[in-house]
Formats: C-alpha cells, structure tokens, sequence
C-alpha cells in the first residue's frame, strides 16, 4: 500500500522527467521491474506512461485519486510478479482505449500488434451495444484473447485486484456483484493460471465482503495468534540446523496462512492449534534437493505420512510444483511443510506471469513447436464457440470454472489408428464416459453406443477416474447416427457434451420425447417373417427390425412342443425337410441305436464328441467340454463311443452374441448370418443391462466347417464385442 501511495503522490505531481527520461511516477515501477529483468528495454514503458497519463489527465477515481493511479498500480503488480515489458506496456494502456479518446489503431501504430493485441483483449464491450450481455461477452472475449496469449488474463486478474482493494467506495449492492462475479469466474482463472499471489488476495478481499462475519473470525483468530510466540520458529530453527549437518543449501522460511486459508482449515479442524497458523517453507536450487531435504526430515522428525504428496513428480494442471509434507517434533508439534526450488516458488507465486505466455507462439515463429494450451483452456474455447445464448454461456462457465481438479484418460477406438498424444485426453475430475466422448469426438459422439474402461465394459454414465484406460464403441458411420437419449445429460459434466446433447435433442424433438423406453423382447422368428425385435440403444429401444429382412427362417419346430425333455439331454428330432437329420451326421457303436445330438450343447463337427444311453435306447451326444458330461461320468454313466459321420456337412448350433445395444443390431446381425448361408431356427434378444445386450440365435448351417468363418464375421458387426457357442440352445417356436 505504501507504494500505492508513493505512485498517487508522484501522479499529482506531475510527470516530470528523470536523468534516464522516465517520469517520477514510474521510478519504482522501473526499478521492481529491473530487477526481474536487468536489460530491459524502458523506452516503450515511458511513451506508454505518457500517452496513459495525457488520455487520462482531469479523470478521476470514486476513490478520489487521479485515474492514471489505477493503471500504474495494475503494472506495479505485474512488476512485482516478473512480468516482461511488453505486458507491463499493455498494463500501463489497458483504459485507454475504453475510457479515452485513443483508438486502437493509434495504439497499433505506436507500439505494435502485440501491444495492441493485449490491449484490445482487455478492453470491455460497451452496455449501450449488448445490455445485460455486455459482462458476459466481455468475458467471452477475453477468454478468447486469452486462447492466444495468457498474457491478457494476467492484466485483467491484476486490474480486478486493483479494483478489489479500492473497492469500498461503491454501493454495498454493487460491490456484492462484483464480488460475486470475482468469487466464480476470476478466482478459478487465477487458480488455472497458477497465479497464487493474486489468487489468494482477491480470496481474502471477496471473503470480506460476501461473509463479513466469518472474515471477522478469522481476521481475530490470527489476531490473537500473533500476540503468543509462534512455535513454528523453533521448529524452523531446528529444520535449519538439519540441513546444516547433512550439508545441504537451502532457506527455511515460515509462511503465514492467509484468511480464507485459516478459514478453511478451522471448517476442517474444528479447533486450531499454535501450529496451524502458518507453514515452513523450504527453498533449494536443485530438484535433487528437494528430495534430499524430505529424506533428512523424514529421518530427523516423526513424518505424518498422510500428508505426504509430490507434487514435482506429477505436477497440478496449474504448472504447480512443490513437495508436501508434514512432520513431528520430540514435543509432538505437527508442522506442514513445503519443499521447493526457487523457480518452483516463482512459478507457484505468479503462474504464467512468470513464464510469459508457456504455450504461446515465439516471436518471429510459426508455434510448429509450441506446446498445446492448457487443456482446461481448449475445452473452453471448443465448447464456448457453440453456445451462441448469452445466459448459457455465463452459466456453463461457471460451471466449468468450477471444476477445481483435472484428469488424464487414456482413450482409443477399436480399430481407428493410434492418436498422436498417445490418446491423452485432459477431462475435469468427475467427467464421465460420455464427456470424453464428446472431448475426443465432438458431434461424432452423437454415434457412441458404449465404452470399455480398464478393458472392462462399462456404462457411459461411469465416473472416469485419473489415468484409466478408455475404449468407446461408435455406431459405423454410414448410417444415420441415433443419437443421445436424453437421460445423457444426467451423466454429462462438461459443457461441450451438455451443449451438444441439447443441441440434438432440440433437433430431433420426436427422438428425445415420443419415443418411450423399451425393453428388449424375446424374438420367435416365424417362417412368414411375422417375427419382430425390439432392439435397445444406450436409453432404450429406438428401432424395430422385421426378422425377415435380414435372413431366411425356418420353419417351426413341432419337436418338444412344451419343452418336455430329460434333465440330462433336451433332444428332439429335426423337422427340417429337404436337409439330412442332425442324426445322420454321427454314428454310435450300436449301428440301430437312435442318435440324438443333446441342445444344451449342441456340438457339431469337427468338436470332440461323447454320448450316453438314455430312456428308450437313443444315444444323446455332447461335446466332451459338455458340463452334463462331467455330471453324468460322476454319476457312473458309462459313456457311448461316437464319431462324425465321414463328409457329414449340415448342423445346427446355437450362438450367443454379446453387443452394445443400439438400433438396426438385430437387423445387421441377420443379414450377416444369412450372408453366410445359415438359416436362422429361433432368436432371443434379453432386456438390455447397462447398455449391453445378449443375442442367442439358434442356427441351421449348411456345412459345420462354416462356423469359425460365421462366427468371426458375426464379431465385426459393430457393437459387438464377442459371439461364443452357447450352453443351451433355444426351445423353436
């Protein structure tokens, strides 16, 4: 505050000039300034003064002070946090052109496009063109400025700290809404850029005003500390004289907690104790050091191994790096301590204030090289580009702005080529399967009928978790997607895939409200294709498919007409005409006996085979993998030697297909099976569990070697992930 005051006295003086032909009121800014930057280039940040403080000359701050006092103080900050001149010329320029008479193009011609870029990133969009809409869009732009250089961001949050502190003298209903609007939007992008310096004032200045009372508690708790010794100064000394010994350089500082911060720590703790008010603070030169000090307090002191977290090693999304620790003395005093290098510290004070822009494009370069944006940053700019309503867009930022944590998923599609991130998808903490479909794929997601987490099915409304694994299955783009169902926008976390279910369901009005939910039935395919399925998407069915269309069926089965069979076996002769019977295609040792192939298993050739003597003289044969041939060998069956008839061609079997659910299945699948010449006998479809569905289809198969090459074709029908030989065939209709 001092300086502050020292920058109003200079700017009610005047700007006269010194030796080096800077104005009085910019000698401190310099001097902070030089010493983050030695060789800096002060020229541009003199014209700037003067042009800011011509514009503003006669303007005046509710405050009282001369208006050039705000953007002064704004570059000042910026100063003490390391920002490079071209930001602190765009800081001292930031009102000009929304509050003067200086245009924009005068600040392009004066001090070049980047400047001006800067400059017009922060300027705000006029009430009398947008209404209510003008903060909102205002925010919009800068986030869209901000997409391309951080360095706008970092002159707004410097500007709203500013106007934090001087805020005061506005109406008590005013300074709430700013407040507010602070509280949801600023502080998380401070948070984001990993500015902590400015993040964790504005908290304490935002915390006054929305809860007065609390802030007075807390502001009296640490009030009360401050008159006792504090006993992180012994445990300072202590830590000190530790790393001496061992031999290592370092700086232990203690580190005050501030407001919110105690605040916070009370709500948790309930009562605080004479340690809770602050933490040390350890700094060293070398990321080596910093594991070399947590090994000597480790060793040193009792270690409160919950507490542990690093943070070098995986750091925040933020840029934060620093080892977390806590640890005990002889006399049980518990404190937390932060091990760092100093560049850690710099960057975790002042963000990508200290850094410039990281992810920006070098001057005089094309960004072939530059990283991508911060993924949080991506996910923004993609998603705001659809929400064209004012009001959504403010809600879903808050929204987004939020979600204070970030995951890593690892996602791939079955057969589409590897991503070249690797699948890297950053998502917030709490993101589901379907908003990393939409992450990853846009509008395409509209296509997702499942996913596979950690090589598991699952639902798309499952929680993703950080470094999972994800498969997602989408339906083949030839068709016409189905779409969501509306219940996806119970599952969706982030704004781009609630933007763009919304935006399908408000296309396709019948889809999301005429259709109801459907369970799957059970299919008897009938020889005049009277036969219909049901088939289930992702919430339920969303197409009819006519058996007949898709495959040929066979007549039904008169055998077994109420499903009267042996527990042992469930055989029946085969109606088919114009086919051999299932009989013809093994022999027994007896050559009269009559041989029935057993329906729990339904073998077929060339599967090894056993057979049993049952009830009125007929040998039923299974394979020997056949559970009931386990049961019946314990039992003290004796088993009957069979064989496959030499050149035995037609079968039947009975399959299982496990599928996403999605519409058009049962329809794709019956087109496969006819395509490979078999006759579909019966066909049930369950009600769909979590998005999977179970197909069995029993099967008339002109010649059994056809079967692997029927199955494997069955599996590249999308949506399905796996066709086996089923234990018990379906009873025909």
């Amino acid at each position: 505050m001092r300086s502050l005051r020292r920058l109003s006295h200079a700017a009610l003086l005047g700007q006269g000039p010194r030796r080096d032909g800077l104005p009085d009121a910019m000698e401190h800014v310099a001097k902070v300034h030089r010493a983050h930057h030695p060789e800096a280039d002060l020229a541009a940040l003199r014209r700037a003064y003067v042009l800011a403080e011509s514009s503003h000359r006669g303007q005046m701050r509710k405050s009282g002070d001369p208006y050039i006092t705000h953007p002064l103080a704004v570059t000042l900050l910026l100063a003490q946090l390391g920002a490079e001149t071209t930001t602190l010329t765009a800081s001292l320029l930031h009102d000009t052109v929304e509050d003067t008479d200086v245009t924009l193009n005068q600040v392009r011609e004066e001090f070049g496009e980047e400047v001006s870029y800067l400059v017009d990133g922060v300027t705000k969009l006029e009430k009398v063109d947008y209404g209510a809409a003008a903060e909102p869009e205002t925010f919009r732009k800068m986030l869209v400025a901000t997409g391309n250089d951080v360095r706008v961001m970092s002159i707004k949050l410097a500007d709203r700290l500013h106007n934090m502190r001087t805020l005061g003298v506005m109406r008590p209903e005013k300074q709430v809404r700013i407040a507010k609007v602070t509280r949801d939007v600023l502080i998380p992008l401070a948070e984001r850029l990993g500015v902590q310096a400015l993040k964790t004032e504005l908290e304490d200045l935002v915390f006054a005003i929305l809860h007065p009372e609390e802030h007075a508690l807390a502001r009296e708790l640490i009030a009360e500390h401050a008159k006792e010794p504090d006993p992180l100064t012994g445990m300072a000394t202590s830590v000190r004289r530790v790393l001496r010994e061992a031999g290592i350089i370092a700086q232990v500082l203690i580190r005050p907690r501030h407001t919110v911060s105690v605040h916070r720590l009370r709500q948790k703790r309930g009562e605080l104790g004479p340690c809770d008010f602050g933490r040390l603070l350890i700094m060293v030169e070398e990321d080596a050091d910093c594991y070399a000090v947590l090994g000597e307090l480790h060793t040193c002191f009792t270690p409160i191994v919950a507490e542990f977290k690093d943070f070098i090693a995986a750091p925040k999304f933020n840029l934060y790096q620093s080892l977390h620790t806590a640890i005990a003395d002889e006399e049980g005093r518990v404190a937390e301590v932060l091990v760092r290098t100093r560049q850690m510290h710099r960057v975790a004070e002042a963000g990508v204030i200290a850094l410039g822009d990281p992810h920006g494009v070098p001057s005089g370069g094309d960004g072939s090289d530059t990283e991508p944006g911060p993924g949080w940053l991506s996910r923004l700019l993609k998603w705001q580009s659809h929400a064209t309503d004012t009001e959504t867009f403010w809600t879903e930022l808050r929204d987004e702005l939020a979600q204070d944590r970030e995951i890593t998923v690892y996602c791939a599609s079955p057969g589409a080529a590897p991503a070249p991130s690797g699948g890297a998808l950053p998502l917030p903490a709490g993101a589901t399967c379907v908003d990393a479909a939409y992450a990853r794929y846009g509008e395409a997601a509209h296509r997702c009928i499942g996913a596979r987490v950690n090589g598991r099915l699952t639902a798309l409304s499952t929680v993703l978790r950080d470094g999972d694994a994800l498969q997602l299955f989408l339906e083949p783009a030839a068709s016409a997607p189905s779409g969501p169902s509306p219940e996806w926008l119970d599952h969706a976390r982030t704004p781009a895939a609630r933007i763009a279910i919304r935006h399908w369901l408000a296309a396709h009005p019948v889809a999301a409200e005429a259709e109801p939910k459907q369970e799957l039935t059970s299919v008897g395919a009938t020889g005049n294709g009277g036969g219909h399925a049901r088939q289930a998407g992702d919430g339920g069915s969303r197409a009819v498919a006519p058996c007949s269309t898709a495959a040929p069926v066979s007549p039904p089965d008169p055998a077994d007409p109420g499903g009267r069979s042996s527990r042992e076996d469930s055989t029946g002769p085969s109606p088919d005409s114009g086919r051999a019977t299932e009989t013809a295609s093994v022999v027994a040792e007896d050559p009269h006996a009559v041989v029935r192939l057993a329906r729990c298993c339904t073998p077929v050739p060339p599967d090894s085979v056993t057979g049993f003597a049952v009830r009125g003289g007929a040998v039923t044969v299974h394979r020997e993998s056949c559970q009931t041939v386990t049961r019946m060998a314990s039992t003290g069956r004796r088993p009957v030697p069979v064989s496959w008839r030499q050149g035995a061609a037609g079968c039947r079997v009975t399959l299982r297909a496990e599928a996403l659910g999605r519409p058009h299945l049962l329809a794709d699948l019956t087109e496969i099976i006819a395509a490979q010449g078999a006759a579909v006998v019966a066909a049930d479809v369950e009600p769909p569990r979590e998005q999977r569905v179970l197909h069995t289809y029993t099967l008339q198969l002109p010649d059994a070697a056809g079967l692997p090459d029927l199955m494997r074709a069955m599996r590249r029908v999308p949506g399905v992930y796996d066709v086996t030989r089923a234990s018990r065939p379906l009873p025909a209709r």
